[in-house]
């Protein structure tokens, strides 16, 4: 199965932590586990949980999809030879989906670890839609390397089109904004305020920065428009229960409290 072992305690300390895990705070990647092997799928989840990601282990390809459409993983070490259907289609399944509206992000980066490796198998992988193929018996400290150079340029890559941040998605070609499946109504100015946000989550807007860029104004004025504004905001995108839009108090508006 694996070269380069590292020895660790069983599945019962890593289990009762992955539930807290699944939705937890953004700063550590999440890292959607698809692998039918108990043996293997263990082994990945525990060390990758000791080396600070967030595992998500699935053994066939229902689990996955819905982990996928629930949990917004940031990456996906993905085994062909599924009990259900082929790692491929899955694949492909990602690949296809809507950039605007869509519940999983085409642009998920996937690495394929199979124990198919022909030259062929590896060149269909790669057609079919994954970044990088790791071919079995693996050696865990190469896969650590792979998985982090993928994260990395997943990281850099412009903020363009599409903005997605965990179950919020907002479209600004479209002007389109979703929190999971619900499609959220905005006013015009509640939608610029969103975008101006989105684009930098996790940094704090001074309400100087959002009256020049979002309302257009030059000076400083005593209207509490951007409050108003950011509450109905909040109201809207928090319909399930999610926090979006933190009041930095003296300061201005964030849109997420943490790494995003």
């Amino acid at each position: 199965m694996t070269c380069c072992r590292r020895f660790k305690a069983g599945w019962g300390g890593v289990s009762a932590r992955l539930s807290a895990l699944t939705y937890m705070s953004p700063e550590r990647a999440t890292i959607l586990i698809v692998e039918d092997d108990p043996t293997t799928r263990t082994f990945l989840a525990d060390n990758l949980l000791a080396d600070g990601y967030a595992p998500l282990p699935a053994g066939d390809v229902a689990t996955a999809e819905r982990l996928l459409r629930r949990a917004y993983p940031d990456l996906m070490i993905l085994d062909l030879g599924l009990p259900d259907g082929d790692g491929l289609e899955l694949l492909a399944l990602v690949r296809a989906g809507d950039r605007a509206a869509g519940p999983v992000d085409p642009d998920l980066p996937m690495l394929v670890v199979s124990g198919r490796g022909g030259q062929i198998d590896r060149l269909r992988g790669f057609e079919w839609g994954c970044d990088d193929y790791l071919v079995k018996p693996f050696c865990y400290p190469e896969l650590r390397v792979r998985i982090d150079a993928l994260l990395r340029r997943t990281r850099v890559r412009p903020r363009s089109g599409r903005l997605r941040v965990g179950p919020l998605t907002v479209d600004p070609v479209s002007r389109q904004v979703w929190v999971r499946d619900r499609q959220i109504q905005l006013s015009n100015k509640e939608f610029a305020l969103l975008r101006a946000l989105a684009a930098e989550p996790t940094r704090v807007f001074t309400r100087e920065d959002l009256l020049r860029g979002v309302w257009g104004y030059e000076e400083m004025c005593g209207t509490r428009t951007i409050d108003s504004h950011a509450s109905r905001l909040r109201q809207k995108l928090g319909c399930d229960g999610d926090t979006f839009i933190v009041n930095v108090w003296g300061v201005g508006f964030r849109l997420v409290d943490g790494p995003a």
